[in-house]
């Protein structure tokens, strides 16, 4: 159930968990809306075009992402950079980038009636720590100060795909999107596609549990904006015709 909103439209903050003590009489008007999906899925992309379609039509839009934390977001690039990282370490740099995030810019742009983008949520950051062995329910109640989005879609690329649109773009595979710190394989395409399938396959157990709405983005960037637009425009429609 939706929290109750005010005759302006405002609403209460909804936390996985015991969220942020001083914040939760906090009342929004904004919306979250959140683009998961792997690297080479298109996700950056689909932001910046929704963006452009949701400015156009009068919304005021503000966009987030991992490691945009002027707190920590440079840190975490640094530490990357220093291999091997602990597994909860790099799962709490990324917290710590979210918790940042969350206070300083989220929240007060909801509060004014922003349409946040994400760009990645929490929802990537707990499929990358299960699959390296770290506990569903420590991941949960670790960002249990985070809050529930409105919409979360999932971009859904075959991983052979993924692997063709990420060479072809970078020339290189991240160390750590390639699940080379598991050891799957000595091959690294062999890895990259291992470790995509094991990623794909956590997405798919939250779909449940987070409401994560899968994509099909192995289409043309065209269509898979369309359908998002669409879903997105249905949903906007949606709460505007609700009464308060």
């Amino acid at each position: 159930m939706m929290p109750a909103e005010d005759s302006d439209g405002g609403r209460a903050l909804e936390f996985y968990g015991d969220g942020i003590g001083y914040l939760k009489d906090r009342r929004i008007k904004g919306r979250l809306i959140v683009i998961e999906g792997p690297d080479g899925s298109g996700r950056s992309t689909q932001v910046d075009l929704i963006t452009a379609k949701l400015e156009s039509d009068g919304h005021a839009v503000a966009t987030t992402g991992l490691k945009r934390s002027e707190l920590i977001g440079k840190g975490i690039l640094e530490a990357k950079q220093k291999l091997p990282l602990g597994k909860k370490t790099l799962t709490l740099f990324y917290a710590a980038d979210f918790a940042d995030q969350l206070e300083h810019k989220i929240i007060p742009a909801l509060e004014a009636g922003y349409i946040i983008l994400a760009d990645r949520y929490i929802y990537t950051l707990i499929a990358r720590s299960t699959v390296r062995g770290i506990s569903r329910r420590w991941s949960h109640d670790l960002f249990g100060f985070t809050i529930k989005p409105d919409l979360v879609f999932y971009l859904d690329v075959e991983p052979e795909e993924l692997f063709h649109r990420v060479f072809q773009k970078y020339a290189t595979l991240d160390y750590y999107e390639s699940g080379a710190d598991l050891g799957l394989s000595d091959d690294l395409y062999d890895s990259f596609v291992a470790y995509q399938r094991m990623m794909a396959k956590e997405f798919m157990v939250m779909e449940g549990r987070y409401g994560l709405v899968p994509i099909n983005a192995n289409r043309p960037i065209e269509a898979v904006n369309a359908d998002l637009q669409k879903r997105i425009d249905a949903y906007l429609n949606r709460i505007r015709k609700s009464p308060a």
